[in-house]
């Protein structure tokens, strides 16, 4: 009921940035929770930054605590993902996700939609 389509990504040297977009589309935007997840070659998909659906609330993995917010535009059904300061280690591909509740946005598994993700790649 919700399609989510990430951009943005792409080729960047370290210390630079880039701002992701996840574009939504369906249902209601704004009673959602959004999260951005990534996922490095060979290893676990992670949470990195999730906001809740009034923009209030927000988490940030500690790797990326000072470099990276998470925002949103409910007028526009668009959550971004500004990353600063990007590192080498920041390298992944990167998915935003919708969730229900604020609750559920905490945990992967509890996720309801998903995008099909956007790659960014920072060369050191």
């Amino acid at each position: 009921q919700v399609q989510l389509v990430e951009s943005g990504g792409g080729l960047v040297q370290a210390g630079d940035s880039l701002r992701l977009s996840c574009a939504a589309s369906g249902r209601t935007f704004s009673p959602y929770s959004m999260g951005w997840f990534r996922q490095a070659p060979g290893k676990e998909r992670d949470l990195v930054a999730a906001i809740s659906g009034g923009g209030t609330i927000t988490y940030y993995v500690d790797s990326v605590e000072g470099r990276f917010t998470i925002s949103r535009d409910n007028a526009k059904s668009t959550v971004y993902l500004q990353m600063n300061n990007l590192k080498a280690d920041d390298t992944a591909v990167y998915y935003c996700a919708a969730a229900r509740t604020w609750k559920a946005a905490r945990v992967e598994g509890l996720y309801d939609y998903w995008g099909q993700g956007t790659q960014v790649t920072v060369s050191s």
